[in-house]
């Protein structure tokens, strides 16, 4: 049997994985449950484990909940049957996991990507929504995989399950990364900073649609992620009363205020193209009061890390002017970010010429543009920077809605198609000389 058969053959219990993932969501930081129902399987096929230190750099982590938060969250996964051995071992949010094993067969180092996380939103109940009228909707309120990932962690989980039990088959040394916190963008950094893949030759990742809607399709490389930060400005000014004493009081809403205008008046750049967007502007505490809070939360995005760089260096001189201007405090707090990381293209053509040899889907792209963010470039951007290559693939497949929507939902024939197609390149790209 082929991967692609044996992936068919598993296809019922990749759902039911699936399902499970997507019914139990953890988000950034938090997701003990599942990264221990992972690292469990993988132990049980022959990996060797590593998690923590030993696959994240704590300094780099960035959205961290406070103790009280992990803490619950914790308790949560292990009544829902997380093991607590395991999750002793993410104390502080520590999750995810990376398996590696080493075949006997010298070969190349290949290193996989599957991000865990799900999303703050609330899932739709409604019957037309598939997860809700099968009875596998999300079970933590305001909590929901609206993104995919419970698939990422589904197909990563099976290409593990195949390439152990074809072991001697393969050559050289497998890493496969599961990624906690990619929405956001607040998880790669600190997985990459560890130097888990500097070791890396062939590096390959993927994402479920995000632009390729077809069923049995695939797009074997992309191009044109924007890097980005991700931003909250605190200003802190003096309450007064607005009617008997406003001279006494020192406005933080007027400051927000100015800087979110302001920040959209940022020049362009010429070395490509750019984004500023304040999504959230909270400010004061009554009608009669000199506001002495304001917040607002901010992005910069750049077709570049150094367009980017730009506009986060220009969008923090303008939120401290506007601080400056109404004698007010001010604190910029990073919340994310991602930089920018194209496919390598030679790897992209060698898996476009071996999947189209196969005859497994009924499209198969080269290439396409995309648009937005992802961390997953940290991890493109550093094997390609210490010789390696990297691909960032589409998985086709028709959604309900779209990502980040309440009632996202994809077709769940991908799961065992990817699944079959990234261990035949493990396979492949282990054993090239």
């Amino acid at each position: 049997m082929t991967f692609f058969e044996e992936a068919m053959a598993m296809k019922d219990d990749m759902i039911k994985m699936r399902r499970d993932l997507h019914a139990h969501p953890e988000t950034a930081w938090t997701e003990f449950r599942t990264t221990s129902i992972i690292a469990t399987k993988l132990q049980e096929w022959g990996y060797e484990v590593l998690m923590g230190k030993e696959i994240l750099d704590p300094t780099a982590r960035m959205l961290v909940p406070d103790e009280a938060v992990l803490k619950k969250c914790a308790q949560r996964a292990i009544k829902e049957g997380a093991n607590p051995v395991l999750v002793d071992k993410m104390a502080g949010g520590m999750t995810g996991c990376v398996g590696v094993m080493h075949f006997k067969k010298p070969g190349k180092t290949v290193a996989l990507r599957f991000d865990i996380d799900s999303l703050f939103v609330a899932e739709d109940p409604k019957p037309c929504h598939r997860p809700s009228a099968l009875g596998f909707q999300s079970q933590h309120e305001g909590l929901m995989h609206a993104c995919g990932h419970d698939g990422h962690a589904t197909i990563g989980l099976a290409v593990a399950k195949l390439v152990a039990e074809h072991k001697d088959e393969m050559a050289g040394t497998l890493k496969i990364c599961f990624q906690p916190g990619e929405e956001g963008v607040v998880g790669a950094k600190s997985m990459v900073q560890s130097g888990i893949v500097d070791d890396v030759d062939y590096f390959i990742s993927g994402h479920i649609g995000l632009g390729n809607y077809h069923d049995n399709s695939l797009v074997c490389m992309t191009q044109g992620f924007l890097a980005t930060d991700k931003l909250d400005a605190v200003f802190t000014g003096k309450p007064s009363h607005a009617g008997a004493d406003p001279e006494k009081g020192k406005n933080a809403l007027l400051a927000a205020a100015q800087a979110a205008i302001s920040l959209h008046t940022i020049s362009r750049h010429s070395g490509g193209a750019s984004r500023i967007n304040v999504g959230i502007l909270e400010a004061g505490t009554g009608r009669n009061v000199v506001p002495a809070n304001g917040l607002i939360k901010f992005e910069t995005r750049g077709e570049t890390a150094e367009v980017n760089d730009f506009m986060a260096r220009e969008a923090k001189r303008m939120v401290r002017a506007a601080a400056m201007m109404y004698d007010v405090d001010v604190q910029i707090e990073p919340m994310g970010s991602a930089t920018t990381s194209d496919s390598s293209p030679a790897m992209g053509r060698e898996i476009y010429d071996l999947v189209q040899s196969l005859h497994v889907y009924g499209h198969v792209d080269l290439q396409q543009k995309v648009s937005g963010s992802e961390d997953c470039c940290y991890f493109m951007s550093r094997v390609q920077e210490h010789g390696g290559q990297a691909v960032y693939m589409l998985y086709g497949t028709e959604e309900a809605a779209g990502h980040h929507q309440s009632d996202f939902d994809f077709n769940e024939e991908v799961l065992p198609r990817t699944a079959g197609t990234i261990a035949t390149l493990v396979k492949h790209f282990g054993n090239k000389e």
